[in-house]
């Protein structure tokens, strides 16, 4: 079996729990999408070529209130603008010699769960890894969507409610496994999800967007705990 096969095959296989957490929460994607009137290829198409539940949540927004196209490009690129700084910190981890297309759809694909599993990878990161676990993730994304639109309306609101909960279940469980032999990162991590809970309470900073929250949040705790605890360099003491 070749090398990337194998890097692919691994990353179908931990990318089976974002899948299934994509599935539940998109399927409440779909559920919003009917109630605005769009039918269920239309809202699949959106999960298929978008990746972003926050993105897509507020495009429905606007797409209700039929805003213009320069305020939704204005709105996604705030919103989404955090997949900038994931992307570059993978494309450091990756070899120097991948070519613009892999790392392009490495970009595509890269989402806040699969970022999450990709960046604590214990070896070198593959893009073939990355494209396994977008294997799994986009159809289990899109059909979520698909059917949401069409069974939503079948289903209890308590349960429709409960499924919102598995992303944020399943991201816990991304990256807990990462702080318990290191306990920097777990340093990293609670003070990360401190702050993040000040921003939501704090005027001001409150009526920022999430994405926005995550870019300053990134920017400056990994700028201060990279001065505290800089990395040594290969073959460095």
């Amino acid at each position: 079996m070749s090398r990337n096969k194998t890097f692919f095959k691994m990353g179908m296989h931990n990318g089976i729990p974002i899948m299934l957490g994509y599935f539940t929460v998109s399927f409440t994607f779909g559920i919003q999408a009917s109630h605005i009137g769009l039918n269920a290829i239309d809202a699949a198409l959106i999960s298929l070529t978008n990746l972003t539940s926050a993105g897509q949540f507020a495009g429905l927004g606007i797409i209700a209130a039929n805003s213009p196209f320069f305020e939704m490009a204005i709105s996604q690129i705030i919103i989404n603008s955090r997949y900038l700084l994931m992307s570059s910190s993978l494309s450091q981890k990756i070899e120097h010699n991948t070519s613009f297309i892999k790392r392009a759809v490495m970009a595509f694909g890269t989402t806040d769960e699969i970022y999450s599993l990709a960046i604590t990878s214990k070896q070198p990161l593959s893009p073939y890894y990355v494209y396994g676990m977008m294997a799994v993730a986009i159809p289990g994304w899109t059909l979520g969507t698909f059917f949401g639109v069409i069974l939503g309306d079948i289903l209890p609101s308590t349960l429709v409610s409960a499924l919102n909960i598995a992303l944020y279940a399943m991201l816990i469980s991304a990256i807990i496994p990462a702080t318990k032999n290191n306990e920097k990162i777990a340093i990293i991590i609670t003070i990360s999800m401190f702050v993040s809970f000040l921003f939501t309470i704090i005027p001001y900073l409150k009526e920022l967007s999430s994405g926005i929250h995550i870019i300053i949040i990134s920017i400056v705790l990994t700028s201060i705990f990279a001065i505290i605890f800089p990395l040594k360099e290969e073959g460095h003491e």
